[in-house]
């Protein structure tokens, strides 16, 4: 929490859930379904490893980014 204030960014209250606005779904969530769709692993190691891998090789204004577009669509669902 104090990294986020640190920031600057505003930290805002959890809406009820929202088909139109779900966070987890917007940002990181929806690239790794699609990541890891269809996909067979034999490990624990292996389940851990690839999103792991995949959200460090994303860089900082990815996420960003993300963010940004993120609070595009809070204000359109909550003017």
């Amino acid at each position: 929490m104090a990294k986020i204030h640190e920031l600057g960014f505003e930290l805002l209250p959890q809406q009820p859930y929202s088909p139109d606005l779900t966070a987890s779904d917007y940002l990181l969530f929806s690239d790794l379904e699609r990541l890891i769709a269809g996909k067979k692993v034999s490990s624990n190691e292996e389940v851990i490893a690839e999103p792991e891998a995949n959200f460090e090789a994303k860089g900082k204004s990815y996420y960003q980014n993300s963010i940004e577009r993120l609070e595009g669509r809070y204000n359109q669902c909550h003017p």
